[in-house]
Parts: structure tokens; C-alpha cells; sequence
């Protein structure tokens, strides 16, 4: 009984220690040193000679109403003559969207239609939307879920389930066989890196979930991959032989947008989605080469399924703030008769780099910001809904691309599955 009471003293003793040092590690990190330490952010290193040269105020000016962009040029000159590097004129340089690629003006408000498929298919009987063969067949459930899980929400079922997991390893092994490095990537990030990969975090264009404070300082849900992709280079410095960086992710995307389009019901606009990204860094004079390496791997991914698509090179307001060139892959989706984007991709040329301190040195010597670029390879619920609308047969069921079938356990059609009973029962409240 002794014996008991002074083990149990000694595990009370123990965790008081713990309790002590827990407190103790708390208010260690609150200290700006340690912080600062902890997350390591560098200065952005903006284009001042270009951007604070009154000489090229009307250009930029320009730049911002055409990409219906934030920034204020006439702010930022008038703090610039200061002479000084003030927070608020930093605050300001941050808010200059990119530069955006001279022929892209040319378009007006419409994107350019680069390539489109010569034929669609044809089908004997009148296809069904997504949103419907999945409700035959089983396979997805997206109705009651708003009191569990939130509006949007959705649950793959079955053999959907295992298409997503399918269209994910048939993506990235295209993607190493083009010699990208696959990456496992956090999908909770830094208010600040997501600032500073150009993503808009105030007003209406907010799309991004910030977790309460009592998580952590200012920090987010990740809405793409992209991001975290960036924040692993940053404060980097490569040589030149070493471009271009090829880097694959895997992750779940959170967005925090909403739509009221027919057309986008179901899983095609949702909040969170599993998605493949790719993401490059080059020398600046082969950036527009890695861009069209991105979007040609993008349109092998689709042709060796089977699917139909038209690639647009976007105007200038579709940009966003960091994209100097943005271009579009849309899908034909035969059950809603319309084109749907399935993926994009987009050279942010220094961007995103000047942000976060990623260089490499030049044949000479001398230090640049490597330009990044970015691509969706594989969206998840875009690509099923295009895949079974594509693929679906007269008998209402879906036929497996054969790229999938390794992947799918060698099933080749999917049918109506038996699924549990899922519904959602009220529960009765005890006053």
C-alpha cells in the first residue's frame, strides 16, 4: 500500500513538472525572437525601380483597371517620395497585381480559344448530368449532409470512391514519368504565405478559411497545394543547371466559395476537394516553355482518358493578382451540353518569388527570382463528373477508361451498387 502511494505521488509529481513546462513553452513562444525564428518569412523583395518610377505609373495603372485588380500605383508613388522603405508603403507594393503578358490585351474580355476538339461524341440516347447517373447508380450523397457537415459537403461511395483513388495514381505516375518529385504538403498554412502567393484574404474575394486564434496565429486552410509547394522553396537558391524544379502534390483543397449557377450544382463547385497540382520554378527565359510543358501534360492526362476539351488562353481580368499568363483547360460535358473548366494553369513569372526569397544563380553569376509556374493535373470531382458523363452507356451505367482499369481492381463498368441505409435521423430534443 506504501508502495502505491508513493508511485502515485511520483506520477502527481510528474505531471505538475509537465503542467509547469507546458506553461513555460507557452510563454517561450510568445517571444518575437522565437517567432520570428519559427517562422522564418523573408522581406518581399519588390521590383522598386520599375514599380516606383513615375515613368512607368500610366503602364501599371493600366495593368490594374484590366485585371480589375486592388492596387493603388498613385498610393505607392506618393509614399515613395518618402524616400524611405515604410511598412505602409510595403503594405501597398503588395497590393501591385503582376505584370500581366503584353499579347494577352489583344483579347479584350474573352478568352482566346487556342485549341478545341475537332468532334464530340455522339450518343444514341439523351445522356444524363453527373448529379443524376450518380444518384442511380449509388454512388455519391450529397443530400441532408448540410446539418452534419456543412453546405456543400459530399460523401463518394463505393466504386466513385475508388475512381477518385484511381484517377489520383494514374496522375501521378504520368507526372514522375515527367520527372516531377512528388511532395507530401501541410494543408494548414501561414496567413502570411498565403499573402504572399498572391491570394486575395479580405473583402468579397475572400476565399479562404481562417482557423480561430486560439489554433495558432493567423493561420489558414489551404485552398490549393500551389502554396505550400512555394513556401518549401522559400529562402531558396538554386543553380542554374538545377532548373527547372519540378514538384507534385496530393492534397485536400478548402475554398470558401459559394455558387448559385445551375450549372455548377452538385460537386463541380464545392468546399473542399481532393486535387493533384503541379509546380515549377524556371530561369526567366524558359518560363513560356515550362508553361507549355504544364498544359501538354495536362491535355496527355485527358486525351489518354478519353475526354473532350478546348484550351483557353485567359483575358486579363481572369488572372488574379499573381498570374502574368493564366490558361484554361475546359471539358464537354455531354450530360449538361456545356463546357466545364477541369484545370488551369499559369506562369507567375517572379510573382510569387520576390515574395519569398526563391533564386538561382544565372551562367554569369548573378542572383535572379526564379519564375514559378503552376497547374492543375488532376481536379477530383470535375474529372468524375467528366469521366461518367463521357463514359456512361444507354443502360445508365459507366464504362472505366482504360487507363483507369489497373487501378480499378479490373473492373471495367460500374453499375448500381447496394449501399447501407444513410439517412439522417432527427434527433429529439430532451427539455
Amino acid at each position: 500500500m506504501i508502495f502505491i502511494k508513493m508511485k502515485l505521488q511520483r506520477v502527481f509529481r510528474t505531471l505538475i513538472n509537465c503542467r509547469n513546462l507546458s506553461s513555460q513553452a507557452k510563454e517561450l513562444l510568445k517571444n518575437p525572437e522565437i517567432l520570428e525564428l519559427k517562422l522564418q518569412i523573408p522581406e518581399p523583395e519588390f521590383d522598386i525601380e520599375f514599380i516606383c518610377n513615375p515613368a512607368n505609373r500610366d503602364l501599371i495603372a493600366n495593368n490594374i483597371k484590366c485585371r480589375k485588380g486592388v492596387g493603388n500605383i498613385d498610393k505607392v508613388l506618393e509614399l515613395a517620395q518618402n524616400q524611405k522603405m515604410s511598412k505602409e508603403l510595403m503594405k501597398e507594393l503588395g497590393k501591385i497585381p503582376n505584370m500581366t503578358d503584353p499579347h494577352v490585351f489583344a483579347y479584350g474580355n474573352e478568352p482566346k480559344v487556342l485549341k478545341s476538339c475537332k468532334t464530340l461524341p455522339n450518343f444514341e440516347f439523351t445522356p444524363e448530368s453527373f448529379s443524376q447517373l450518380a444518384k442511380n447508380l449509388n454512388l455519391l450523397r450529397i443530400d441532408e449532409l448540410g446539418p452534419v457537415a456543412g453546405q456543400k459537403s459530399y460523401i463518394l461511395l463505393g466504386d466513385l470512391a475508388q475512381m477518385e483513388e484511381a484517377l489520383v495514381q494514374y496522375t501521378i505516375r504520368k507526372l514522375m514519368k515527367c520527372d516531377f518529385k512528388l511532395v507530401s504538403v501541410p494543408d494548414i498554412l501561414p496567413r502570411e504565405i498565403i499573402e504572399r502567393c498572391g491570394m486575395v484574404l479580405d473583402g468579397e474575394r475572400n476565399l479562404v478559411y481562417s482557423l480561430e486564434n486560439h489554433y495558432g496565429d493567423d493561420f489558414c486552410l489551404s485552398g490549393t497545394a500551389e502554396m505550400s509547394l512555394a513556401m518549401k522553396l522559400m529562402n531558396s537558391q538554386f543553380n542554374y543547371d538545377d532548373l527547372p524544379i519540378k514538384l507534385a502534390a496530393v492534397s485536400r483543397c478548402f475554398r470558401a466559395e459559394i455558387s448559385n449557377s445551375t450549372e455548377e450544382q452538385g460537386i463541380y463547385r464545392v468546399h473542399q476537394f481532393t486535387k493533384v497540382e503541379m509546380f515549377a520554378c524556371s530561369n526567366e527565359e524558359k518560363s513560356s516553355e515550362v508553361l507549355d510543358e504544364l498544359i501538354n501534360i495536362q491535355e496527355h492526362l485527358l486525351n489518354d482518358l478519353g475526354l473532350y476539351y478546348q484550351v483557353l488562353d485567359m483575358p486579363s481580368h481572369e488572372l488574379g493578382a499573381p498570374a502574368a499568363r493564366k490558361l484554361d483547360i475546359e471539358g464537354w460535358l455531354p450530360g449538361r451540353k456545356t463546357f466545364g473548366e477541369l484545370s488551369s494553369c499559369s506562369n507567375c513569372t517572379d510573382f510569387q518569388s520576390r515574395r519569398l526569397n526563391i533564386k538561382y544563380k544565372t551562367i554569369n553569376g548573378e542572383l535572379k527570382h526564379v519564375h514559378t509556374l503552376n497547374g492543375t493535373a488532376c481536379a477530383i470531382p470535375r474529372m468524375l463528373i467528366a469521366i461518367l458523363e463521357t463514359f456512361q452507356t444507354k443502360e445508365g451505367f459507366i464504362r472505366v477508361p482504360d487507363k483507369l482499369l489497373p487501378f480499378m481492381n479490373g473492373k471495367t463498368m460500374i453499375k448500381k451498387q447496394n449501399v447501407a441505409d444513410m439517412r439522417n435521423y432527427k434527433l429529439k430534443s430532451h427539455n
